[in-house]
């Protein structure tokens, strides 16, 4: 049985570098691209980071109940297609949803057994420091940015994990462990080594 994991943070936190070293290191790990009304950052690939549409096409899929969750976050659009994680878990891959915590509680009403993840910052200054020198937002922005963070780090407690991304490789192994111990539980462990129990029980 395949694992659905969300995994939430302000921006800034670092969450999708995470989440991009977390899949390269980890077997049978994959991430949900989500649908997005922005537009594509440099670098991104439309499929790869985002499904980047337009607000009528998003509105449309929205219509027609095709998303688990989605939410507006600043000015645009995001939302994670249902059809597109109930493949990828039938296939039996664990999948992550990168998505904020109102896309979480979404998601628990469909998923119940989906285990969250909030990653948050060493601290206030750290996190500014980090959206500012990212370089692709004015001041106005950051500020803005830093606002929405303190009250999206107030929900950390509606999450199964924590996570603190001071140091990148130790918040990286602490992700990594999440997902072992999950695969470790008595439940999936039983589906996956059933004929080993019937043959030593």
């Amino acid at each position: 049985m395949a694992n659905l994991f969300i995994v939430a943070a302000p921006s800034g936190c670092g969450k999708t570098s995470l989440v991009k070293a977390l899949i390269e290191k980890t077997e049978n790990l994959c991430v949900s691209v989500s649908h997005t009304t922005r537009n594509a950052r440099p670098g991104e690939v439309h499929g790869k980071n985002y499904f980047f549409v337009s607000q009528q096409e998003f509105d449309q899929i929205n219509k027609d109940n095709g998303f688990i969750e989605s939410a507006q976050v600043f000015d645009n659009f995001y939302g994670s297609a249902k059809q597109t994680v109930k493949d990828l878990l039938a296939t039996g891959v664990d999948v992550i949803l990168e998505i904020d915590w109102q896309g979480a509680r979404q998601v628990k009403q469909t998923f119940t057994d989906a285990i969250g993840i909030f990653i948050l910052p060493p601290s206030e200054a750290a996190l500014r420091e980090r959206l500012t020198d990212r370089g692709q937002d004015d001041k106005t922005i950051v500020d803005r940015r830093m606002q929405d963070a303190v009250s999206e780090m107030q929900h950390y407690n509606e999450f199964d994990y924590l996570v603190i991304n001071d140091n990148f490789e130790v918040a990286l192994t602490d992700l990594s462990q999440i997902i072992y111990a999950q695969r470790l539980k008595l439940s999936e462990q039983v589906l996956r080594h059933q004929s080993l129990l019937n043959s030593l029980i």
